[in-house]
């Protein structure tokens, strides 16, 4: 039910303003459950909110199962996208020091190996330049193509030739690996956008009712009750 409301819910959310979307002040299970209990109570105090105040009970109050139920799915999606990354970026930060490592390693055998050759010192020390992620995988493939275009020096002092290979291989695994971390990282991004847009939208209806009780209910401290975020109180 609640992917549901998210679906019937999805246009509303995404036309919230964005100054407007807030990051919650309260854990998303807690306000789901503190939601479950106002509806409860407030189906009591329906007739007496709308006799006495001309309370909207269509849009906040028969809505507010189907706010909560769109910010359920939306909380679960989130979760997901998380536990997504998670297994990415795990990944990534096991094969990324191997990676760096062997990038060190091939530039020290370059540099020994053309340590007599001016021009091409120069060449590996410019490679050697940067430590980004992006810049060590961008070096991989240049240190392959650079060493095979020299390959005779490199033959000179025994090096292993398959390290080049290796290395455009590396090259090409790690930029596809470190693309599905941004990727991952962009979706999170866009449905915790949701997920706190989805929790605005229900803060939206809780907070009309909680006004409405606790106006409708001052003189009577047994209905006032149930209009109180018990959680904040605390």
């Amino acid at each position: 039910m609640s992917k549901e409301h998210y679906d019937r819910k999805l246009k509303i959310l995404k036309a919230i303003p964005k100054k407007a979307v807030k990051r919650p002040r309260i854990p998303i299970d807690t306000y789901l459950q503190e939601a479950q209990n106002r509806y409860i109570w407030v189906k009591e105090d329906k007739a007496i909110l709308i006799k006495k105040i001309n309370f909207d009970w269509v849009q906040y109050g028969e809505d507010l199962p189907v706010r909560a139920g769109a910010l359920s799915h939306a909380q679960s999606l989130w979760i997901k996208e998380l536990r997504s990354q998670g297994e990415v970026k795990k990944q990534w930060n096991k094969e990324f020091p191997i990676a760096r490592k062997f990038r060190d390693d091939l530039l020290n055998d370059l540099k020994y190996a053309f340590e007599d050759n001016k021009t091409l010192s120069n060449t590996v020390k410019a490679i050697r330049k940067g430590n980004s992620h992006a810049n060590t995988i961008q070096d991989l493939f240049d240190l392959s193509v650079f060493g095979k275009a020299h390959i005779e020096l490199l033959q000179k002092v025994n090096f292993e030739e398959e390290k080049l290979s290796r290395a455009e291989t590396v090259s090409k695994k790690m930029a596809s690996l470190l693309a599905k971390v941004h990727e991952e990282v962009k979706k999170t991004s866009k449905t915790k956008d949701l997920r706190d847009r989805a929790y605005i939208h229900l803060k939206e209806a809780m907070d009309k009712l909680n006004r409405a009780g606790k106006y409708t209910f001052k003189d009577n401290p047994d209905r006032y009750r149930g209009y109180i975020n018990h959680f904040l109180k605390k």
